[in-house]
Formats: structure tokens, sequence, C-alpha cells
């Protein structure tokens, strides 16, 4: 056979070309392989620790299974971006600035003010803005105005002198005020309303829209950020497609898209593609189509939650944060704690609710315990450890809720807990034994019961409207307090350990109101700034449910506060009585909540949620100091990497992770930018 000189030339064009590729391909392999050799070391700074969790029985997912996590990841880490804009309006800029001086920065870093500058940053990402995660209030720079002057100089980083002062002063020091007398939105920072609005202007402008449907009321105001005009009309800036936070909702569709096509089944198709037409849209109306058909596609391996979502950030209660949590069912815990959700009918018919409070059919509640695979605004870097959603009363009465418990995020927390703690606050060795052999397993079943049970519970009386209406700054609080109750009360009764959960449930139930009342009445306090009152809605909710039964079951000695060794405890004496009442209690709670009475809420909540006991406060600081431990914990994503053949088709997504927190924050902040700095 003969070769003309074109023809070798061009078979070896192709021999080089398939050389190159398999030596592309070789290297991504030993690329991929390299980075799952990579561990994240768990990081400490000031109140923080930064742990990562674990995706097990990845490798048993099948391709298409790991493609709709990845790009249900991709669409959640999309919108990254909006959640830090929403906590405050210059937080965008800020982390320009900070992330260009960490990067760019040539000079000492050995110094003690170049230390406190990585803090500072590390504190920021954390919080995803300048306002502490938890207490709202904003994180003060540790080192001098003029040395950050000094870093921006000499990096050639831009940022307003409004701005830099803004990060040193008392402008702006506090993302979610609750104090009426400051004004709920002009005393707040978080980025949901305009100048020159108040609430009298937010309630009337909400007030003045017709509901299509009364008895099934829309979210009125929960996607758009409320502004006055130039020529002084309210109007709303809507998050959609096209409009404020177009950019990053664009890319938000574009992987949902992917992950259409990809999905298990038709339900989660359905569901997907309504959520992809409300971030077209922005229309209410499609968010709650969407979340029926979200609480219809029960089966399959893969769940998700990506949206605006918790009102937590909102003082009024109006606007959702935007979060994202990409989940893979775990089947043999889901199958223990599906025995749970089969008896919620049980559990509201015995409950101790008023009657004309009880729901009569309580509907379609699934509960699940999760993997989590990655998790994007309001839920990262800090975490929730349970859920239930949707938050729409109507939609949970009509079509019921899903409650999810994410369980590698709790072994996670359970494996970097600390024994010591337990021991320096618990009365004696007794109630040491019991929360060593009890406490997780009562972790587990609070939040199934919370999330499960509590939230699905009880409804409203007729011609009520939301709780956001009528309880208004206080509903958060309530309704998480409400869910406590409600676990609370059934992890002191025998159905459980009916149900095969537990092996002695007086003794689980004795762990859990232990733990419960030594958390909510002291060691929680190491969240809070001395001097300063508890404002985040959990804390809250925690010891105005710990005080109140506390105070009233004082006369009986219900709970005893022991001062020994100039230490303080609370030893408690009856768990009968303490169990009725928390089922008081929660009776109470229930009817404030189904008759819309804000004066008992707000009555309920300030007399025992918000002030602190300065005296007790100072001593569980001092003697928590000793652990150098941190009271919040929050955690690294792991990485999901594709491996695509020579056609740049995906045959495999592996599991990574970074090598250090600010690794991974500089990552997102590189690849999911699609925001302007100002919005």
């Amino acid at each position: 056979m003969k070769f003309s000189q074109l023809t070798i030339i061009s078979l070896t064009v192709a021999l080089l070309t398939a050389c190159n590729k398999e030596n592309k391909m070789q290297h991504e392999a030993q690329r991929i392989d390299s980075l799952k050799n990579i561990q994240f070391v768990p990081e400490q700074f000031a109140d923080v620790q930064v742990l990562k969790y674990d995706i097990p029985g990845w490798e048993k997912l099948t391709l298409k299974e790991k493609k709709l996590v990845y790009y249900l990841a991709q669409a959640g880490y999309s919108g990254r971006d909006i959640f830090w804009d929403q906590n405050y309006r210059y937080n965008l800029k800020i982390r320009t600035a900070l992330e260009n001086i960490y990067t760019n920065y040539k000079g000492d870093k050995t110094t003690d003010n170049w230390k406190k500058f990585e803090i500072y940053l590390k504190r920021i990402w954390f919080s995803n803005g300048i306002h502490h995660h938890y207490s709202n209030d904003k994180i003060k720079p540790g080192f001098p105005q003029t040395y950050l002057q000094k870093l921006l100089k000499e990096t050639k980083t831009n940022l307003s002198s409004s701005i830099i002062e803004i990060l040193f002063n008392d402008v702006d020091a506090k993302k979610v005020n609750l104090n009426e007398a400051k004004g709920f939105v002009q005393g707040s920072a978080v980025n949901f309303y305009g100048k020159g609005l108040n609430a009298a202007d937010v309630e009337k402008f909400y007030a003045s829209m017709p509901q299509p449907d009364s008895l099934r009321p829309l979210s009125f105001g929960l996607n758009s950020k409320l502004v006055r005009t130039e020529s002084g009309k309210i109007e709303e800036r809507v998050w959609r497609s096209g409009g404020m936070y177009g950019a990053a909702i664009d890319k938000i569709i574009f992987w949902l898209e992917k992950a259409v096509k990809v999905s298990e089944n038709k339900e989660q198709a359905e569901a997907l593609n309504i959520l992809i037409d409300f971030y077209k849209t922005g229309d209410l109306k499609k968010w709650d189509d969407y979340n029926v058909a979200w609480v219809k596609a029960t089966e399959g391996n893969i769940d998700y939650i990506n949206g605006f979502i918790e009102v937590y950030n909102d003082p009024l209660g109006h606007k959702a944060s935007y979060e994202s949590t990409v989940q893979i069912k775990d089947f043999d815990m889901s199958a223990k704690m599906e025995v749970i959700s089969k008896s919620a009918q049980w559990f509201e018919d015995s409950s101790p609710l008023m009657p004309e409070h009880k729901k009569k059919n309580v509907v379609g509640v699934s509960y699940k315990t999760v993997i989590v695979a990655a998790e994007s605004g309001d839920t990262s870097p800090a975490t929730p450890i349970g859920v239930n959603l949707p938050n729409a009363d109507w939609i949970r009465a009509e079509h019921g809720s899903k409650s999810i418990s994410l369980g590698n995020i709790i072994d996670a927390y359970n494996k970097a807990g600390g024994g010591d703690k337990l021991k320096e606050f618990a009365f004696d060795q007794n109630e040491i034994n019991l929360s060593l052999r009890y406490s997780e397993l009562a972790d587990k079943l609070h939040t199934a019961l919370h999330e499960v049970i509590g939230h699905a519970s009880g409804q409203l009386n007729s011609g009520i409207g939301t709780p956001k209406e009528t309880l208004k700054s206080y509903a958060s609080t309530l309704e998480e307090g409400r869910a406590d109750l409600v676990a609370l009360y059934y992890l002191y009764d025998k159905k459980i350990q009916d149900l095969g959960l537990v092996d002695d449930y007086k003794k689980l139930g004795m762990t859990a109101y232990n733990d419960y009342i030594r958390n909510g009445l002291m060691t929680q306090l190491v969240r809070i700034e001395p001097g300063s009152d508890i404002e985040e809605a959990h804390m809250r909710n925690r010891q105005w449910v710990s005080a109140w039964v506390f105070e009233k079951g004082k006369s009986e000695n219900v709970i005893e506060k022991v001062v020994r060794d100039n230490k303080t405890y609370f030893k408690i004496n009856n768990y009968e009585r303490l169990h009725g009442l928390f089922g008081e209690l929660l009776r109470e709670t229930q009817r404030i909540k189904s008759e819309g009475d804000y004066k008992a809420a707000k009555n309920l909540v300030e007399t025992y949620g918000v002030k602190v006991d300065k005296k007790l406060h100072t001593e569980v600081l001092a003697r928590t100091k000793k652990f150098n431990t941190a009271p919040y914990r929050g955690f690294v994503n792991p990485v999901l990497v594709p491996v695509t053949n020579e056609k740049g088709e995906i045959t495999d997504i592996v599991v990574t992770y970074p090598k250090t927190f600010a690794e991974q924050m500089l990552y997102y902040a590189k690849n999911y930018n699609f925001l302007p700095l100002e919005n």
C-alpha cells in the first residue's frame, strides 16, 4: 500500500492529537486523584470553628444522580452573592476590596495587625457580610483605620472613604433590629428596604395589596426590595430574571434547566420547571405553585431547597433570604424516622392544645434524614440541622410539608463536640451519664419532632391573618418556640418507646430536658456579647421557653437554681411536672398564634426571652473560656469535580475538599461573582 506525503502527515497529526488527548486525560485523572487526597483541616478564629462534612455513599449514586446533585449545587452557588447583598448594601464592595488586599498584599504578614486583618476577613466570610451571622451586631476590625488605609494604598484597592468610616464607626450597627424604639426598618442595616421608609410605610403598602384568594394568601414582599422613588412613590424591585439580581438569577436558571434534563421523575421535573418560571417572572402565584409541586415530589433519591425561603432577616417578616441546599436520601435513618411522620395525626390528637386549635387532618408530612452535598446562601457556612418547608400555613394545611434532618451535618457536629463543657455545666454525674448515653439520640428525635410534628401542628382560627401580619416581629421566635415545645412535650411520652425509637423514654426525656434547660438558661449565653440583649429568634425561643417553665415551677421547686462552689447549676427535681409545664406553655403559645394575639406574644418574648442575667452571663463566659472552644460552628462544602472524556462529556463526578477556608471563599468569589457591586 502506498502512502502519499499528505497522508503520512495526516496520520502523524492524528496520532499526535490522540496522544495529546490521552496525555491530557491522564493528567486530568492524576489531578483528580490528587484533589481527592486533599483533606480540609478544621480552623478556629474569633468565636468560630470551621469544619467539613462528608458525603457517605456518594460512590453508590448513579452517574445521572451525581449529575443532578452537581447541577443543583451549581445553581445554588450561583445565587450566593444575592445573600451577601441582601445582608447589607455595601457587602459586595467591602468583600471585593478586602479579598483584593488579601491576595495582593506583598508586605509584612507576620505583624499583629495583619493577623487581625485575616481574622476580620474570615469573620466576614463566615457571616456573609460585615454583621455577625447570629448576634446581628456589626463586626468591628481589631486593627486601626490607618492600617486599612495603608493596605488599600499598597495594593491599589479602591474603597470609598464613607464605607471605610462605616467599618469603624457605629453607623448600621445592627443587621436586624428588633427593638421597636429604634425603628424596625430604620434601625436595621439589612438591604430589604430603601432609604426613607419606616415600618408604617411598609405595612401600609402591603396592607393595600388585595389578596386574590384570602384562604390561600400570597406571600407579598417575599422576593423584592421595597424602595421610595424620586417622585415619592413606593414600589417593589422584584428579584427575578431581568429585574434586581437578574444576572445571578439567570445563572441559577441555566443550571436548573440542566437539572431538569437529568431529573429522576416527572414530579421532580415539574417542580423544577415551575421554579424556573418563578425565577423568570417573579410571580408569587408561581412560587406557591412550585411549593405545592415540590411537596408532592417525594419520590427519588435527590432533593433540594432553592429560593427565597426564610424571613428571619427581615424585622417585619416579609422579605426572604436566598438559600440553597442539595441533599441525598439517607435510606437507613429515613426508614427509622418514617414512623414519626406516619403517626402525625396521633401526635396532633394527643397534644395539649385547645380542641379548636388542633388540625382534624394532618396532611402529607414527609420526613427524611438526608445527606447534605452542597449548601449556599443563608445555609452556609453556618447551617441548620433540620428543615421543615414550605412556610406558608395554607400549603401545609392543604398539601402538607417536607421535613428533613441533615444527618451528616449532625454527625459532624457530634464528632467535633467536647465532653468537658458538659462536665462543667451539668449538675452531677448522673446528669452527665444520661447525656453521654442519650443526648445524641435525643437531639435527633428533638429535631424530627420539631420539624415533622411541631411545624405541621395546630391551625389558625378562621379569619385570622398570617403570623407575620398578626404577630409581626415576634412571629419567627414564637413559631420556633412552639415547635420546640411540641418536641419537648413528646420526648417524655411513652409513645416514642412504643414506636421503637428508644429503649427508655423516661431516661431519654430526662436527658432532653436537662440539655434544653441547661442550654436555654446558661450555655447559649456564650454567643452573646457582654451587655447585649438576645436578638436571634432561635436563641430567644430557647430562653423564653426555659425561663417561663423555670418561673412557673418555682413554687413546686420543679427546677432548682443551685450555687455550689461559686458556680451556678439548674437542677430539675420533677420531670413529670416539667413535662406538664411544657404542655401548658405549648397550649398558650398555640393560642397566641391561632388567635393572632400580638400583645400576648410581645409580653411572652419580652418578659422571658430578651434580657440577659448579666451576673450569670459573666459567670458562663468565665467558665467557658478555659475550654478554648468556639461557640459557633460552620462548614466548608465539598467540591464536586466533573471528570470528562475527550468529547467533553461527564463520565464521573468526584468529591474533593479545599485545603483551607480561605481557599474556598476565594474560589467562590472568583467563580460566582455575577452581580454588580451595588444593587
